[in-house]
């Protein structure tokens, strides 16, 4: 009897680990080496290199945005110009009013049509005085513009009379552009000073504006004349809309007691006319 009741007792014990057995090999198993999800890529708050490449130049010098840093300098300052960041048409309107006497006079002194939009970056063309003492559209220092034929003191200054400061300005772009070889470096030497960029130059042995190490306005000095060159030239990419230009204006035209109303078309005309004062 007993050896019947331990029988019995082996068969359940099997049948209840065979149950177990059979129980366990139902349940999934946790793979040796879970298969891991691709990573998302992170969030980048900087443009990619081919984003922007051969998109951007100044004065027929290309913009090198395949360099992540000037790709990202670049949109940011972009971003800065846009309709929504700045909320005026100011700059769209003083562009029709000035640009047809600065695009004439720069080509008659073989300057890029991009510097037009320097004034623009310098003053806004309001042609007021800075803390540090520059004056006038294309912000002359009083120095500066008595070397390049600008009568300034005893009463007179001529930074302030548009059509001459124009012609003082493309003269010394010229000269910049002369000693630097460049016009992204000519541009940067009109904002810093010639002597200044001339030992920056020296002590970083480099030549390349991009690649510089410079105060921050000047860092940013070409990027600003570009995107102002990409706003005005392409208003609605950047959420402006065209004003009309004023048909006519009132403008000091540097002639001798002229001061009157005259069209635009007269003001390109009025700009061939060189000074040697």
């Amino acid at each position: 009897m007993k050896r019947k009741n331990l029988i019995s007792c082996s068969v359940v014990l099997i049948l209840l680990l065979i149950a177990n057995l059979f129980i366990f090999s139902t349940v999934p198993q946790k793979p040796e080496h879970p298969s891991i999800p691709a990573k998302m890529p992170e969030s980048n708050t900087e443009p990619s290199a081919s984003k922007f490449a051969n998109s951007y130049t100044f004065a027929n010098e290309k913009v090198p945005a395949e360099i992540p840093k000037v790709a990202a300098r670049m949109e940011r300052m972009l971003r800065k110009h846009q309709y929504d960041h700045l909320q005026t048409h100011k700059l769209h309107r003083k562009a029709a009013q000035w640009f047809p006497v600065i695009e004439p006079i720069l080509e008659l002194y073989g300057i890029p049509e991009d510097f037009k939009y320097l004034p623009l970056v310098e003053s806004g063309l309001k042609g007021g005085t800075s803390h540090k003492g520059a004056s006038g559209s294309w912000q002359f220092m009083p120095q500066t513009a008595r070397g390049f034929g600008l009568r300034v003191g005893g009463g007179v200054d001529e930074r302030h009379n548009f059509r001459k400061s124009t012609v003082a300005a493309c003269k010394y772009l010229r000269e910049l552009y002369d000693e630097f070889g460049s016009w992204t470096l000519a541009a940067a030497a009109y904002n810093i000073g010639e002597n200044r960029l001339r030992r920056l130059m020296s002590r970083q042995k480099q030549d390349d504006y991009f690649r510089m190490r410079l105060n921050q306005e000047t860092a940013t000095f070409v990027y600003r004349l570009v995107s102002m060159k990409e706003i005005i030239e392409k208003p609605h990419m950047y959420g402006y809309s065209v004003p009309e230009p004023e048909p006519d204006t009132i403008i000091h035209t540097g002639l001798p007691n002229i001061q009157r109303y005259i069209s635009f078309a007269e003001l390109g005309m009025l700009a061939y006319q060189k000074t040697d004062n």
